[in-house]
């Protein structure tokens, strides 16, 4: 699998068969092959993490099998036209509506803690947020991603005691679900607006959840945060992958 750091949140995985779109907000896309087809994955609602516009984007690359998997939190009346919703049920007619003429999206509505078969041998399990929406973990043929989305332990050092432990315990309960899955590579908040709290989310993954190689992300274009870290903790250099504005 290969992975191209958009921005802030946003990630590209290329695939043998297809490519996988994570939490596109804004920035270039490299050039893309038009005979794959293209999953479109957004979190949550928040501006950084869902924009519309990338459907226009790939439209404009000459990507035609477009699906979508947003996360219900995103009012329908905020995607574009093309978008076509799809039911549980419906969900084995993507093949016939992708290699049709028409120019219509499937989209699929993630609710949370629910799994999903979708075409080209694409399994997604979706884990609940501590802020909006969701997480995705994304099973393929070549292997298995995790996207965080805004899943963090969100303690600052001034919040107080009681909403701390909520919040980490949240964190955790979530996060634990991924135990005894092997994933192949994460994409995981690393937020210097934490201040010293930036690493508790960061670290509780990595010493509970099996990763061969992890992302850092939503870190505000201050990509020296990811630096500091690995200054911090060394153990994780050949795990920890370094991204750039």
């Amino acid at each position: 699998m290969n992975v191209t750091y958009i921005f802030h949140s946003g990630f590209l995985v290329e695939t043998k068969e297809c490519y996988y779109i994570f939490d596109y907000w804004k920035g270039n896309l490299p050039a893309l092959d038009v005979s794959k087809p293209v999953f479109v994955f957004s979190s949550h609602s928040h501006a950084d993490h869902y924009n519309p516009e990338i459907f226009g984007l790939l439209r404009s690359l000459g990507m035609h099998r477009i699906i979508a998997v947003l996360s219900r939190d995103i009012p329908q009346k905020h995607w574009p036209d093309s978008l076509q919703p799809v039911t549980e049920a419906e969900l084995a007619a993507f093949p016939d509506m992708l290699h049709s003429q028409t120019e219509a999206c499937p989209a699929v509505k993630a609710y949370h803690s629910q799994k999903y078969e979708l075409p080209f041998h694409t399994h997604v399990e979706t884990l609940l947020s501590t802020d909006s929406g969701v997480a995705f973990l994304v099973t393929c043929p070549d292997g298995t991603i995790y996207h965080a989305g805004d899943l963090n332990d969100w303690n600052g050092p001034e919040t107080p005691e009681q909403e701390r432990r909520q919040m980490t315990g949240s964190y955790r309960a979530s996060v634990n679900k991924l135990k005894g899955k092997a994933i192949d590579i994460a994409f995981l908040p690393l937020d210097p607006r934490l201040k010293e709290c930036y690493a508790d989310g960061f670290l509780y993954f990595l010493e509970n959840i099996d990763a061969r190689q992890v992302f850092p992300m939503h870190y505000w274009e201050q990509p020296e945060i990811i630096r500091q870290f690995l200054e911090k903790y060394p153990q994780y250099g050949n795990i920890v992958a370094y991204t750039e504005i």
